[in-house]
């Protein structure tokens, strides 16, 4: 019982110092007709926008979130509902000044 409990927790603390994985795919963001696409391969951490981002597309395996401001502090939101969590394969309009984080 004890020797169990013990690998138990053993498995716990090396789940919890596993390093976090970087999303896998690409985050792709358009601005304008002039400017090619951004394209944010295998993004990790936070990723300041392009001033004229306007549409961001989430292409990885993970959820990003997606934030008003360049320094990812504040989530994106609407009518007091959050909006910032983009699962993937999906997508949202951006305001240029924002960032997102995977």
């Amino acid at each position: 019982m004890a020797l169990s409990a013990l690998f138990a927790a053993a498995t716990l603390v090396g789940m919890a110092a596993a390093p976090a994985q970087a999303a896998s795919g690409q985050v792709v963001v358009y601005s304008t007709q002039l400017r090619p696409l951004d394209v944010y391969k295998d993004p990790h951490g936070c990723t300041k926008l392009p001033l004229d981002a306007h549409v961001l597309d989430n292409l990885t395996d993970s959820t990003i979130t997606v934030y008003t401001d360049p320094y990812c502090t504040f989530p994106l939101t609407e009518n007091a509902l959050t909006l910032g969590q983009l699962k993937p394969g999906h997508g949202t309009h951006v305001s240029g000044t924002g960032s997102f984080k995977a």
